[in-house]
């Protein structure tokens, strides 16, 4: 399957996103949807083989209940910005990667994951795409970091799209497609993605009153309409839900919201909000030509 990378640190990057390699072609013309699992499991902080015996369980469930593709939280081996990260992440491809690839070939389906990965003494919050036999199709390393993080995670430098039988697609991760970073998610729709499948750890203060103030709507909801309205891409983004337990926002909730935005803007899922809230959907989305 083809795979189109971009440097995002490269001169003349804007025309470089718009412009084919000599004899490559244009985005693979996907089917009218895809039935994609929006996996809003618990993540306990720095409890890496639960999370990943309960991400494994997702994996299942989503087969059964006849899904394609299914989404994963941000981080779901330690939890986001989990401080002993950088000892105890693994490689990708490696040990974790692969018992998620073990449970995407088990039961037929492709997996979009969030990692902790090691790579030559630095450490990366990674997205993986791995397909329904288990191979690793595509990783992408998340560019827009937020700062209480730089000293766990280095950030990543390029953006990619692949090829599956559902269309084009980019595995972007949570603060990459903020209201302040849409150029990424937007860079990813010249580059032929039509769905971005986001691992994401959505966090409040214990304080936060979701009546008063419901989570994302100026952000989240903000940047998916925009991608769909510029580039027809649809967006299906899943957090996590649990206490953070340690790190800079220890004491906050992660608190799911999983938000769902098809290729024309609307809203198709928004999952449960709260600290327990674990949930799972599947969702037919429509996908644009």
């Amino acid at each position: 399957m083809k795979r189109r990378r971009f440097l995002a640190t490269s001169a003349g990057a804007a025309g470089a996103l718009a412009a084919h390699a000599p004899g490559q072609t244009g985005p693979a013309a996907p089917r009218r949807t895809v039935c994609v699992g929006m996996g809003q499991i618990l993540v306990r902080t720095g409890a890496a083989a639960e999370n990943l015996a309960r991400a494994r369980d997702c994996v299942a469930r989503a087969r059964r209940e006849g899904c394609e593709v299914v989404v994963l939280p941000e981080c779901l081996d330690l939890g986001w910005t989990y401080p002993d990260a950088p000892r105890l992440a693994h490689p990708i491809p490696g040990p974790t990667s692969e018992s998620l690839g073990e449970a995407a070939r088990a039961g037929g389906l492709w997996v979009v994951a969030g990692l902790t990965e090691e790579d030559g003494g630095r450490t990366f919050n990674t997205a993986v795409l791995l397909d329904d036999q288990g191979r690793l199709r595509l990783k992408h390393r998340k560019i827009n970091e937020l700062d209480i993080a730089w000293h766990i995670y280095s950030r990543g430098t390029g953006l990619e799209v692949t090829d599956t039988p559902f269309g084009r697609v980019g595995i972007p991760i949570c603060a990459d497609n903020s209201t302040a970073s849409t150029e990424l998610g937007l860079a990813l729709g010249r580059m032929g993605a039509r769905l971005l499948l986001s691992p994401c750890a959505w966090a409040v203060t214990p304080d936060h009153d979701n009546a008063k103030d419901p989570y994302g709507r100026d952000l989240w909801d903000v940047a998916y309409r925009l991608f769909a309205e510029k580039q027809k891409v649809a967006t299906v983004a899943v957090s996590n839900v649990g206490r953070m337990e340690a790190g800079p926002w220890e004491g906050h909730y992660c608190i799911g919201s999983s938000l769902a935005v098809g290729p024309d803007g609307t809203v198709l899922a928004r999952l449960p909000y709260g600290v327990g809230a674990e949930a799972f959907q599947a969702i037919d989305v429509p996908l644009a030509g």
